[in-house]
C-alpha cells in the first residue's frame, strides 16, 4: 500500500465540534474523553461514514487526566468505534490539535491509511488536582503498610499542611510566567494599547454572536446531551453580543495590576469541548462517492525562543507555510487564526506589515505584507467562541474549510500559537 514515489492528496470530508462552554458551566460532570467521544460520534453521524473504513484517530489533549491518559483511545470506543481502529492520543499545548491532523495528513499522504479521525478534547472543569510533593512521597510509601502499627505511624506522620491541594497553574514551565505575563510583555514591547486590544475583542464577540444568530455556526456545531443531566446543548455559551469598548474599558487588568492592559474581556477564557474531522486520501474519497470541502496543500511547525517570543510563533510559519505552498498573502481568501489574547493575534498582525521584522527576524527586503481584516476571523474567534486547548485546531480548519465555499474563495491559511514558543500554519484548497 505504502508507496514512497506516489504521495496521496489528503482532503478534508468535513468537521464537526461540540458547544464550546465556559468551563464550571453544563460540562463540569464530564471528563475530556466524553466531550471527545461525543465529537467523534457527531462527525461519523454527519458524514455518514462506515466505521469500519475509519483506520486510525489521533486526538490532542493538554488537561491529561491520570485515569485516562490515552483519551484518543477512550473516546472513539465510547463513541461506539470498532475496538480493531487503532487510536492514539498527541499533545503541543494550543496546537495540540493541528499536531493531531497533520500527523493523521501524514500517515494518509504516505500511503499507510486511507481514512483517519483527527480533533482534539479538553475539559479545564476536569482538571486534575494533586496533593503537594511531600504528600506524595507519603502516600507512595504507604503502599509497603503491612499492620495496624504501619498505619499508626503514617497516620502519626501526616501534618494539616500536607493536605492542602495542588492547583496546576498555567504557566510557561521555563519560564514560570503565564501567557498573560507573557502576553503583557508582548503588548507593551510591540506597543498595543488598551485600546486597540478592547477594540479587537469586541469585534470577535460581536462577530461570533452576529453569525451565531444568522445560523452560520449551526454547520459546524453538533447538539451533545451532557452527563449526568441529560440536557440538550447546541449553542456555545461564550460570546457575549452585547461588548462594548466602553463596557471592556471598565475592566480592571487580569495579569498586571498596576500597569496592566490584558483583561480577562481581551483575553480567550477557559473552555470546555471537542471537535473532529474526517480525513481521507482523495482518491478513496472518490471510490467512496464523498465530496470533500477542502485540500490540505501544505503545513508547518516553528518553535521560536519561549522567553522573548513566547506568542510570536505565527509570525514566521505564516510565511514559511506560503513559501512552501508557492502562494503569497494576496492569494489568501480567508484567515483563521487562533485568538490567545488580542494582545497576541495583534502583536503577529503588526509584526508581519513591519519592515523591521521583515529584515531583522524573516530575513527579507521589508516587510512580509499586511493581512487583511475583512478576511480574518469574520465568523468570531477563540476569544469570543472560546478556546478549549486540545481541540481549537479542528474548530480553525472546520471553520475555514466552510468559509471557504460560502465565500467562494479558494485558499485559506490557518495559524495558531501556543506553548513553549510554538507556532503553526496550513493552507487548504477548497475543493
Amino acid at each position: 500500500m505504502n508507496n514512497p514515489e506516489k504521495l496521496n492528496n489528503v482532503v478534508l470530508i468535513d468537521g464537526v465540534r461540540t458547544p464550546f462552554l465556559r468551563s464550571g458551566t453544563d460540562y463540569q460532570d464530564m471528563m475530556s474523553y466524553q466531550l471527545g467521544a461525543l465529537a467523534i460520534k457527531s462527525l461519523v453521524h454527519k458524514t455518514t461514514v462506515k466505521t469500519k473504513l475509519i483506520e486510525q484517530v489521533i486526538m490532542g489533549t493538554v488537561i491529561h487526566n491520570i485515569s485516562t491518559p490515552n483519551v484518543a483511545r477512550e473516546a472513539m470506543l465510547i463513541a461506539g468505534l470498532s475496538p480493531e481502529i487503532p487510536a492514539h492520543t498527541v499533545s503541543q499545548a494550543c496546537i495540540s490539535a493541528n499536531v493531531a491532523i497533520a500527523q493523521a495528513a501524514d500517515m494518509i499522504r504516505l500511503g499507510n491509511i486511507d481514512i483517519a479521525i483527527a480533533g482534539g478534547t479538553d475539559s479545564v472543569s476536569d482538571i486534575p488536582i494533586m496533593f503537594r510533593k511531600k504528600m506524595r512521597k507519603k502516600l507512595f510509601k504507604a503502599r509497603k503498610i503491612k499492620n495496624f502499627g504501619d498505619t499508626l505511624k503514617f497516620l502519626a506522620s501526616l501534618r494539616f499542611a500536607d493536605f492542602k491541594p495542588e492547583v496546576p497553574d498555567i504557566t510557561e514551565f521555563t519560564t514560570g510566567l503565564s501567557m498573560g505575563q507573557d502576553a503583557e510583555l508582548l503588548a507593551a514591547r510591540m506597543n498595543i494599547s488598551r485600546k486597540e486590544q478592547d477594540e479587537y475583542a469586541v469585534r470577535s464577540h460581536q462577530l461570533a454572536a452576529k453569525a451565531a444568530e444568522a445560523g452560520i455556526l449551526d454547520a459546524e456545531i453538533a447538539p451533545v446531551e451532557t452527563l449526568p443531566q441529560y440536557k440538550i446543548i447546541s449553542k456555545d455559551n461564550t460570546y457575549r453580543g452585547d461588548s462594548t469598548v466602553e463596557k471592556l474599558a471598565k475592566l480592571h487588568p487580569a495579569f498586571d495590576k498596576r500597569n496592566g492592559t490584558l483583561t480577562a474581556a481581551n483575553s480567550s477564557f477557559l473552555t470546555d469541548g471537542a471537535a473532529a474531522v474526517l480525513l481521507m486520501s482523495e482518491e478513496k474519497a472518490k471510490a467512496e462517492g464523498f465530496k470533500p470541502k477542502a485540500r490540505i496543500k501544505a503545513y508547518t511547525f516553528v518553535g521560536r525562543n519561549p522567553k522573548t517570543e513566547l506568542l510570536l510563533g505565527p509570525a514566521y510559519a505564516i510565511p514559511k507555510v506560503l513559501k512552501m505552498a508557492g502562494l503569497s498573502l494576496n492569494d489568501i481568501g480567508v484567515f483563521e487564526i487562533h485568538e490567545a489574547f488580542a494582545a497576541q493575534i495583534l502583536a503577529v498582525l503588526k509584526a508581519l506589515n513591519s519592515e523591521k521584522f521583515g529584515k531583522e527576524n524573516l530575513g527579507l527586503s521589508g516587510k512580509f505584507g499586511e493581512i487583511p481584516i475583512d478576511k480574518l476571523n469574520i465568523l468570531g474567534g477563540s476569544l469570543s467562541l472560546g478556546h478549549p486547548f486540545g481541540a481549537t485546531g479542528a474548530r480553525l480548519l472546520t471553520t475555514a474549510a466552510n468559509r471557504l465555499i460560502n465565500e467562494n474563495r479558494q485558499f485559506a491559511l490557518i495559524a495558531a500559537c501556543a506553548a513553549g514558543g510554538h507556532g503553526h500554519a496550513m493552507i487548504i484548497e477548497r475543493m
